[in-house]
């Protein structure tokens, strides 16, 4: 037996009033719910992400539907590393110096 891995794709669906979750968690995996600004983070696999859009935005307790951005951000931060372990050239501080003083 193989384990697959489905790809998965975030959305944040900003609703009216959370009375509905029971609606939403038959569409997905809820991630986060926020009670104070009113949106939940819902999983779904990325193949079917435009159709529960369509789905979702049908809804007429949902305000806006939005995707989340989260997997077109690169995550490798190796170059971040890079210049961080760099060691920083010293600089010249006696021009800044005789200008002041």
């Amino acid at each position: 037996m193989e384990l697959v891995i489905n790809e998965r794709q975030g959305i944040i669906v900003w609703v009216y009033s959370l009375k509905h979750m029971k609606t939403l968690k038959k569409q997905g995996l809820i991630h986060y719910v926020s009670k104070r600004m009113k949106y939940v983070v819902l999983y779904v696999n990325r193949s079917e992400v435009e159709a529960m859009e369509k789905k979702l935005n049908s809804f007429h307790f949902v305000r806006k539907v939005e995707r989340s951005y989260r997997t077109d951000i690169n995550m490798n931060f190796d170059h971040v590393l890079e210049e961080i372990t760099q060691k920083p050239e010293e600089k010249c501080y006696e021009n800044e110096v005789s200008e002041i003083g």
